[in-house]
């Protein structure tokens, strides 16, 4: 049986003292151990899967050391789970635990779990959503430090920070690199009229065009849903019988699933991709846009990346350690990353 790690392993990994780990991870590292270092003490503590003494931590420092996180599908999801995977991920480098509730999207039982987390005294809230949305936050969220995460406050007046991805630059980046390319007559499968996120992905994919000075054409965008079987139907509508001058070189879609549908439409009428039409997708969903075939050119979202800030930046604000600023602003943009693989090419010539 393995020996559990000791805060001096993780001081000898990470080339420090065993007090410089103790200061750290009890969360009185700044001013007393340099940022490097910090860094360091807590990437092996991680490595080592080490966390401090709970419950001398508790009684030393009156705190649980726990924090809770409300999901409204996240934990039955197979993709946004990473948000809680990156959360964990530093909430377990500076010697917090997390307890995990999901609603499964019954916006009813809020509150109450809410209340429950609250009960078992934890010392801070973590709100996080599948997709991106407006929340109706529940009131007890504010009786401790809180934070949202793909997820923003309803109000037009934010009570909680939240930490979303910067969708407008993510759609405006996937055009581009179409555009850079030599594409120039690119539709654009844009999702569902209800979500947020769609219309911030239109919007970045008309600034591109626009910077690009690139005419747009109000019939290149549909919105089309979200789902294999509505990418099919609307790059059919796109492709089927149109003729090669007339039909776009590109189509960029709001998510890896309608790229899916998009493809199983192209191979259908004998287009090849990228060769005759260029695919792009969105989310780099696992499983899906890397064995594809062609393996799909996306954009990820960065959902580890939208936990691990949250959970930073809530972190911060319980002990008094943010020297950022971020306690006075109610809103962080992570950006999302283009991943080019195999389903774009250069625009074929006409």
């Amino acid at each position: 049986m393995n020996r559990k790690a000791t805060a001096l392993d993780v001081a000898k990994r990470a080339g420090v003292s065993r007090s410089a780990v103790s200061l750290v991870l009890n969360g009185r590292g700044d001013g007393n151990v340099a940022k490097e270092s910090q860094d360091r003490i807590r990437a092996a503590a991680l490595e080592l899967n080490y966390s401090p003494n709970a419950i001398a931590l508790s009684l030393r420092n009156q705190r649980s050391r726990v924090i809770g996180i409300l999901s409204d599908e996240v934990v039955v999801s197979p993709f946004d789970g990473n948000i809680i995977g990156g959360a964990d991920d530093i909430a377990r480098s500076r010697g917090f635990v997390t307890v995990v509730m999901d609603t499964e999207r019954d916006s009813a039982r809020d509150a109450g779990a809410i209340e429950t987390l609250l009960d078992r005294q934890v010392d801070g809230l973590m709100y996080v959503t599948v997709g991106l949305k407006p929340i109706d936050v529940p009131q007890g969220m504010l009786r401790v430090p809180s934070v949202l995460a793909n997820c923003y406050d309803a109000l037009p007046q934010p009570q909680l920070h939240h930490v979303i991805p910067d969708e407008v630059t993510g759609g405006r980046e996937a055009a581009e690199h179409l555009l850079q390319l030599g594409h120039r007559d690119i539709a654009l499968l844009a999702g569902d009229e209800d979500s947020p996120a769609a219309p911030l992905r239109v919007q970045g994919y008309r600034d591109a065009h626009a910077a690009a000075n690139v005419p747009l054409r109000s019939d290149r965008i549909f919105m089309a849903g979200w789902d294999i079987d509505a990418g099919y139907r609307g790059a059919m509508k796109l492709l089927d019988g149109v003729s090669p001058a007339e039909r776009p070189t590109a189509i960029m879609c709001a998510n890896d699933r309608l790229a899916v549908g998009v493809t199983l439409a192209a191979a259908r009428l004998g287009l090849s991709v990228p060769g005759d039409l260029s695919v792009m997708g969105y989310d780099d969903e696992t499983r899906i846009a890397d064995t594809m075939v062609p393996a799909l050119t996306t954009m990820a979202l960065p959902l580890r990346e939208i936990g691990r800030a949250a959970m930073t930046t809530l972190l911060d604000a319980i002990e008094g350690t943010d020297t950022t600023g971020k306690g006075t602003t109610v809103e962080t943009m992570v950006p999302c990353r283009l991943v080019v693989r195999e389903s774009t090419g250069p625009a074929p010539t006409r």
